[in-house]
C-alpha cells in the first residue's frame, strides 16, 4: 500500500508549482496513507508563519494527510527541526561504515544544502576527489563536530532507477556530482541526508516532488544503499514553469497560492487553470 507524503520548505508561501505537486502525491497515495512533514532545517529563512500558511493553504485545496505536525500520528514529531537527536543517530551509523568524511573545505554550495535544490543552481562543481581526506579519516568520532561532512561517491558507477512519470534515469557518479554534503558544521544535517532519513523513518515508500531534485535522487539512493534501507519509489512531476520558461519560485508574484485564494480563484482553478488564466 502506498505510503506518501508532502515534505513542505517554509521560506515563503507556496505557489501554485507546490499546489500541482503535492496535490499528485496526495492523489497517488489516496488508496494509502499521506503523511504532512514540515522541512525547517534553515534555520536563517525558515519561518513558523509561513509554515503555518502552507498548512492552511493546502487544506484549503482539499488536501487531506493522516499524520502531521497539525493532527499527530505514530512517527511524530513531524517538524524536522525537533528530529536533529535521530539525525545524528543516522550519521552514526554512516559514519561507522566509513562512507562520510570529516571536510574542512568550505564552499558556497554548504550553506544551500540545507534546503532542496533547484535545478539552476544544482549544478555545484564537482568536489575535486584529490581534496577528499585519506580513506578512514573521522573513523574515531562520535559526534558530527565543527566541521562539514561529505558522501565519498564511488568515482564512475552509475546510479540509474525508473522513474514513474520521467521514465528511466541515469547519473555517474563523480562525473553528474561529486562528494556531496551530508552534515553541516554548525551542528545540522544536510538536505539530502535529513530527506533519506526521514522518508525511511515514516516509512514512505513512494516519493513524489518537482523533476528539478532528479539529480538528488541519485545521491539519495547511494545514502540508502550505504545506509542498508530499502529504497522508495519515485515519481518526479514536470516544473510549472512561467511564460518565460522560468521555474516558478516562492517570490514569483501573483501565483502563490494565498494570493490566489485572496484574488477568488478556487481551488481547482489553482490546481488546474493555464498561468495566464491565474494571473488575469
Amino acid at each position: 500500500m502506498t505510503r506518501g507524503r508532502l515534505a513542505p520548505t517554509p521560506t515563503g508561501y507556496l505557489h501554485v508549482g507546490h499546489a500541482r505537486t503535492f496535490a499528485l502525491a496526495a492523489a497517488r497515495a489516496a488508496s494509502g496513507t499521506l503523511i504532512y512533514r514540515t522541512e525547517d532545517l534553515d534555520a536563517g529563512r525558515c519561518r513558523p508563519e509561513f509554515a503555518a500558511a502552507a498548512i492552511e493553504d493546502l487544506r484549503w485545496l482539499g488536501l487531506k494527510w493522516a499524520e502531521g505536525p497539525d493532527v499527530g500520528g505514530p512517527h511524530a514529531p513531524y517538524v524536522q527541526s525537533q528530529r536533529l537527536p535521530w539525525f545524528r543517530d543516522v550519521w552514526s551509523q554512516l559514519q561507522a561504515t566509513g562512507a562520510i568524511y570529516p571536510c574542512d573545505k568550505s564552499r558556497k554550495d554548504v550553506e544551500r544544502s540545507l534546503t532542496a535544490p533547484h535545478a539552476e543552481d544544482d549544478a555545484e562543481p564537482i568536489f575535486p576527489p584529490a581534496l577528499r581526506t585519506p580513506p578512514g579519516a573521522g573513523r574515531e568520532a562520535r559526534e558530527p563536530g565543527q566541521t562539514n561532512w561529505r558522501f565519498r561517491v564511488p568515482d564512475g558507477e552509475t546510479i540509474a532507477f525508473v522513474d514513474a512519470l520521467q521514465g528511466p534515469q541515469a547519473f555517474v557518479a563523480g562525473r553528474d556530482f561529486g562528494d556531496f554534503l551530508v552534515w553541516r558544521k554548525d551542528g545540522f544535517p544536510a538536505y539530502e541526508l535529513a530527506v533519506v532519513a526521514d522518508d525511511h523513518a515514516m516509512g514512505i515508500n513512494e516519493v513524489v516532488r518537482g523533476a528539478d531534485l532528479l539529480l538528488s535522487t541519485a545521491r539519495q539512493l547511494l545514502l540508502y544503499g550505504a545506509l542498508g534501507w530499502t529504497d522508495p519509489s519515485w515519481a518526479h512531476a514536470p516544473l510549472i514553469v512561467d511564460a518565460e520558461g522560468k521555474r516558478l519560485a516562492k517570490r514569483t508574484a501573483g501565483l502563490s497560492i494565498r494570493e490566489l485564494r485572496q484574488k477568488g480563484k478556487s481551488p481547482e482553478e489553482v490546481l488546474t487553470a493555464p498561468l495566464d488564466q491565474l494571473l488575469g
